[in-house]
């Protein structure tokens, strides 16, 4: 049988979604975000793969397990591919997008490369939890550095993170009601978390295939 325009079409379809699914970076296959933000053992029981990125962290840098998911609750809402919504030239022709955040963790470009520069390697996604909760830990190691700011005080690590180290410490979150409107929202956020997880952290713990639960502990 001859090969039509039509057999052409397809084919050309055929290759095209594929590559169409490599380039938006995969999204189709990300995890869909928790049902239930509000608890962080739902989060984690939907999503164990999380509290083991989470706990990786936590070793290696010091924030809170806690502190890291209400970052991401509050950046992403736990969207894997969110990027800021694009802006609109003469109201209605899709324009920039504000900022060039995107992730789980709304890293930006700048300080996400200084990020793979330092620690991370070119391979790091922030698509990736587990490269996420790794720059959060990261990023808020670094700012206690800079600014003194306790690990253990998630509004003022949030308003570093938002403002940046710099910003913080000339205090130009002041007189911004919004900014300080969510570093509120999520240390109440991180205090929540915290409460809960004691009571199902050892489902969690359990990793080796001869561990069960409730009989084994990190």
């Amino acid at each position: 049988m001859p090969f039509t325009s039509f057999d052409g079409t397809i084919f050309r379809l055929a290759l095209l979604v594929p590559l169409l699914g490599m380039l938006s970076g995969c999204a189709i296959f990300a995890p869909s975000p928790p049902e239930r933000q509000s608890n962080i053992c739902e989060i984690f029981r939907e999503q164990p793969d999380w509290y083991d990125a989470a706990k990786a962290s936590e070793k290696r840098w010091g924030t809170p397990i806690s502190t890291q998911m209400a970052f991401i609750e509050r950046e992403s809402s736990f969207r894997s591919h969110v990027r800021p919504p694009r802006t609109y030239l003469l109201g209605f022709i899709p324009w920039k997008r504000p900022s060039s955040a995107f992730g789980y963790a709304q890293a930006l470009d700048p300080v996400w490369d200084e990020y793979q520069d330092d620690v991370g390697g070119i391979f790091a996604s922030r698509s990736d939890m587990e490269d996420a909760t790794d720059f959060i830990g990261w990023y808020n190691a670094r700012t206690q550095r800079m600014t003194g700011v306790s690990l253990n005080n998630p509004r003022h690590l949030y308003l570093a993170y938002h403002q940046g180290q710099g910003g913080y410490n000339r205090g130009s979150y002041r007189g911004k009601p919004a900014v300080l409107r969510a570093s509120r929202e999520v240390a109440t956020n991180a205090s929540r978390y915290r409460s809960q997880l004691p009571s199902c952290e050892a489902e969690f713990q359990c990793d080796a295939f001869y561990q069960v639960w409730p009989f084994c502990r990190g």
